[in-house]
């Protein structure tokens, strides 16, 4: 057998290993659990954390949705101006005086000192402001998430009723321009291969993942964990503190959003780019060989398929072109639920090896950017050696 045919023989492979045997990450079903609701004079206060750096751009979207929510019980809103320099606080306090709705605290906590990346240190500073309302969940939210007016009470009483520590919900990003509808499903369908998210809500179980946008979080979780304290370093924060809380005996839950939306907006290619590479080579906890690993694997199971075809149907090699086909069409099968989560066409679907091309290319320019010393930088900060999200188990 040729080079070509073992190719795609070895894709196809596994491709039918991931349809079967990678907690079913393809399917778009795990959804927000529903929950009992408390009874009116049981629901727990909740304070709610936003970081913000320079997001006034956003921030007429996302804020006055947070401050709508109509949660029975006591709520509370701390936005952190992490050094913005686009009036980001001036336009919270403008807003909350605007639209009302839950109190609001504008603050902010300096510049992070060594050791700490910015988000991380303005959460710190948010989550040290709320303990003083003794919450008994915090709800961390970035500055560009919009909420539904339930959301609230949704998450409050999905954690309450299946015992969650930390429920995430993995927000509908932006999918406008041609680029966001080619790259941004994919993002999302790639996430879940990497941390499935039945395996997630596995009591016991090793996988750990969170979606930073919206993470509902009991405090007393957090204070066994240190929240922020043991992953100040972690450029994926998300990830780094869905392991915190599991590792610390915490049940945790990650599922797909269906009214939180965030509403930034990633027009060019340039945008998506920047904000993949910031951080990939971070999540392969900058190891030489694991970028290797990632390189041959993304390009033995998304890239072989189309070429084994092509070169098959060229050579009049029937072996190579059927294997190459029919891995193609098992990988096109499993991006389709995420494409109709997304409301987009179906005809994507069989584009997902250009766009896995592309992640390829991002995830090398991010370990490049690292070697080079500009490590990962967001928003005028450049954090050269990040550490990687502590380890699994």
């Amino acid at each position: 057998m040729s080079v070509i045919v073992w190719s795609a023989v070895g894709s196809l492979a596994a491709w039918l290993w991931l349809l079967l045997g990678q907690g079913f990450f393809w399917r778009t079903d795990v959804r927000l659990p529903p929950g009992r609701e408390p009874a009116p004079d049981d629901w727990p206060t909740v304070c709610a954390v936003v970081p913000a750096r320079d997001e006034a751009g956003v921030l007429g979207e996302s804020l006055p949705s947070l401050l709508a929510q109509d949660y029975p019980g006591r709520a509370e809103v701390f936005l952190i101006d992490d050094g913005s320099v686009d009036g980001t606080g001036a336009l919270a306090r403008e807003l909350a005086h605007r639209h009302g709705g839950l109190p609001l605290t504008v603050d902010s906590p300096g510049e992070p000192p060594a050791g700490w990346t910015g988000k991380l240190w303005a959460v710190r500073h948010g989550i040290a402001l709320a303990r003083a309302r003794a919450p008994e969940y915090l709800l961390l939210t970035d500055a560009d998430i919009a909420h539904a007016p339930d959301s609230l009470r949704r998450l409050v009483a999905s954690a309450r009723t299946g015992g969650f520590d930390a429920v995430s919900l993995m927000a509908r990003l932006r999918v406008e321009s041609a680029w966001e509808r080619l790259v941004v499903p994919a993002f999302v369908y790639f996430f879940a291969q990497l941390y499935p998210f039945r395996w997630v809500g596995r009591r016991g179980g090793r996988t750990a993942a969170a979606a930073g946008g919206c993470v509902l979080l009991r405090a007393e979780a957090a204070e066994r964990a240190r929240i922020p304290e043991s992953i100040r370093q972690a450029v994926i924060d998300d990830v780094a503190l869905a392991r915190a809380v599991k590792g610390g005996g915490g049940h945790i839950w990650l599922g797909l959003a269906e009214r939180v939306d965030s509403v930034r907006p990633y027009p060019r290619l340039s945008d998506l780019w920047q904000m993949v590479s910031r951080s990939a080579y971070a999540q392969l906890r900058h190891q030489p060989l694991l970028l290797l690993g990632t390189v041959a694997g993304l390009a033995l199971v998304y890239l072989a398929p189309p070429l084994a075809l092509i070169a098959g149907a060229a050579a009049g090699d029937a072996a190579a072109a059927l294997a190459g086909a029919l891995a193609w069409l098992v990988m096109a099968a499993t991006y389709v639920p995420m494409l109709r989560y997304y409301r987009q066409p179906r005809w994507l679907a069989p584009l997902l090896p250009f766009t896995a091309a592309l992640y390829l290319l991002m995830t090398v320019d991010s370990a490049v950017r690292h070697y080079r010393g500009r490590g990962a930088a967001w928003k005028g900060r450049t954090y050269a050696r990040p550490d990687a999200a502590p380890e699994e188990g």
